[in-house]
């Protein structure tokens, strides 16, 4: 047949190590070849007691005899075959000379001290957090209809916990598990879906001193920069796992309306179950919470992102004080450009976020930015009244804006006080506007959804 015609002849394998081929003894070999450096160390030692007698060395010979500790060439040997014997007697031979070790340790290169020193110090301060979501049988009785887990590290001794939101979104029940394998009850102190931090709370016993994880910084942060990981990936409980920074400032979507800015990228194992594990430096500081990977399957491909910890002080600051993130915006009412509604209404762009009303009163009115006069009803199923003809936000400060995400990423770290510039579109040119952020309140929020107030006047059907 032509598959056989054309097989490739068969040879014996051999590994090869510098070009040497990979030798077995037989146990007999073994065994004749140790009584041989037996007796060749006996020769030597006999031949040394004949020529200086039965008298011991010299006081001055023996420092000079401890600093050389030099073995002999029999016992180099020796040593060898010992370390290249496998569990059955099959001996290895090979020329794999022991790397030399940092600062004297026995046992450890300088790096992987540093890991275990890291690992050391941290791993106690890292939680694993399982999650159940409850909800309703036919006959109405509670039951639970979801559970997942993730990653925690505990911040203060007082029990508080920064973790994301996704890890515990919709939990009717959260568990906090320690190092010790005790478990508590956590409460969620705050979170914010914008940058995807939670801050959770549970109670230790009287006399118990948590380990804690100290915030480090993220603003002198270098690609290359050597990371360590410790999380509960597929529920392994504080798995330590090692890599660098492979990128900065990455604007990562979280979800449909969540644009997370200046994320850090690694290959550092991340996996499920690490959200909300800490992201470490060399000396044992977080440097961001590990939240998201990108993969194909599920599991590690070596692209994995960190929220940054200059976002993570100024959030769980906020959340420990007021129990949400406090954000400036503008009053606003705003709906997303499209082409169908570009052409309907005559603009000249198809992107941006179209302002519908804005608030009588607000800063952003005092700014002179202009919402829309002309009511149409858009939607099929459940149409909404919006107002044609404001302004078209399309940029703020440096950051643009094409769809609600961005508005809210151009927004996130910014206070009640802050004065942004906004770039809107009107009357085919772009126009700057100084704007000053208020503080959002329960009664009147800019969410940025689609304007939901009716009214008879002027209104058609888009």
């Amino acid at each position: 047949m032509a598959g056989r015609q054309n097989a490739i002849p068969l040879v014996p394998l051999t590994f090869r190590r510098y070009n040497r081929s990979m030798k077995l003894y037989s146990r007999f070999q073994v065994i004749l070849i140790s009584c041989i450096a037996a007796g060749a160390a006996a020769a030597a030692t006999a031949a040394a007691h004949r020529k200086g007698g039965a008298a011991a060395s010299s006081p001055a010979e023996q420092p000079r005899q401890q600093e050389s500790a030099v073995l002999s060439v029999e016992e180099q040997e020796r040593e060898e075959l010992l370390n290249a014997t496998l569990s059955d007697g099959t001996i290895l031979e090979t020329n794999t000379p022991a790397l030399p070790v940092a600062d004297g340790t026995a046992s450890y290169t300088q790096d992987e001290q540093q890991n275990i020193s890291v690992y050391e110090r941290c791993n106690e301060a890292v939680v694993n957090i399982t999650t159940q979501v409850m909800g309703y049988d036919w006959f109405l009785e509670p039951v639970v209809t979801s559970s997942g887990s993730g990653s925690g590290s505990i911040i203060d001794k007082r029990g508080y916990v920064v973790t994301n939101v996704h890890v515990i979104e919709n939990a009717s029940i959260i568990s906090i598990s320690l190092a010790d394998g005790s478990t508590y009850e956590g409460k969620v102190v705050g979170q914010d879906k914008e940058s995807d931090i939670a801050v959770l709370k549970f109670e230790p016993p009287a006399g118990v001193e948590l380990k804690t994880i100290s915030f480090g910084s993220s603003d002198t942060l270098k690609v290359g920069q050597k990371v360590i990981a410790i999380g509960n990936p597929f529920a392994l409980e504080r798995t330590m796992t090692t890599g660098i920074i492979s990128g900065l400032g990455r604007p990562i979507q979280e979800s449909t309306n969540v644009i997370i800015r200046n994320m850090i990228q690694t290959d550092a194992a991340i996996n499920p179950g690490n959200s909300g594990g800490p992201l470490l430096d060399s000396q044992g500081r977080m440097i961001g919470i590990n939240t998201m990977i990108y993969s194909s399957s599920g599991s590690s491909s070596g692209v994995g992102f960190a929220i940054p910890v200059s976002t993570a002080r100024r959030v769980v600051a906020d959340l420990l004080k007021y129990g949400k993130v406090n954000r400036g915006v503008m009053m606003l009412s705003l709906i997303q450009n499209t082409s169908r509604i570009a052409g309907y209404a005559g603009y000249g762009i198809s992107g941006g976020m179209i302002v519908s009303r804005v608030r009588d009163g607000s800063e952003a009115a005092k700014a002179g930015i202009r919402g829309g006069t002309k009511a149409v009803q858009y939607g099929t199923f459940n149409p909404q009244t919006i107002y044609l003809g404001g302004d078209i936000i399309t940029a703020i400060d440096k950051i643009s804006v094409s769809k609600l995400a961005d508005y809210y990423s151009a927004l996130e770290d910014k206070k009640p006080g802050d004065t942004v510039t906004v770039t809107v579109y009107r009357d085919k040119q772009y126009v700057k506007l100084q704007v000053k952020l208020e503080e959002e309140s329960t009664s009147s929020k800019s969410s940025g959804s689609q304007d939901s107030k009716s009214s008879k006047a002027n209104r058609s059907t888009l």
